[in-house]
């Protein structure tokens, strides 16, 4: 048996989305700053391994030198674009339905997240990021000295 993940508003979104790309708008269906600053949001997945977090991104047409990633107090932000079409090409095209333009996501870790030693690679237009994980800091009592 297969699995196939429910989504009882998709219909809806996808027609937000097509009428925010007719209006040339941004898309809207992420929220917070990745809502405001993007064009598209990449699905994304995220699974805990006994010793790291992977985020798989699917961003097909993406050149990996258009991506950025970066952490900064606990927050892995990725942010990239896939290009435009310029206009004169636009001009040759009966339909467009792939979206282009920039793409930002956010991604609180926790503190368990080494910092230091996060990966990133692309396959196929999937972008890995794994985040190892580091030993946690066990809790001591401290003794009063007098």
């Amino acid at each position: 048996m297969s699995m196939v993940r429910y989504q009882p508003f998709g219909v809806l979104n996808q027609l937000y989305r097509e009428m925010d790309h007719a209006f040339g708008l941004p898309g809207t269906n992420g929220t917070g700053d990745e809502a405001a600053t993007s064009d598209w949001l990449p699905s994304v997945d995220i699974k805990e391994e006994e010793n790291a977090f992977v985020i798989h991104a699917d961003v097909p047409g993406v050149n990996p030198k258009n991506i950025d990633i970066h952490m900064e107090d606990g927050v892995l932000t990725v942010k990239g674009e896939r290009e435009t079409i310029n206009e004169e090409a636009r001009k040759q095209y009966r339909r467009v339905e792939r979206v282009r333009g920039q793409f930002y996501r956010r991604f609180t870790l926790p503190d368990t997240a080494d910092q230091d030693q996060i990966t990133a690679r692309m396959d196929q237009g999937v972008l890995e990021v794994r985040i190892p994980k580091q030993a946690r800091v066990l809790p001591r009592k401290i003794q009063i000295e007098g």
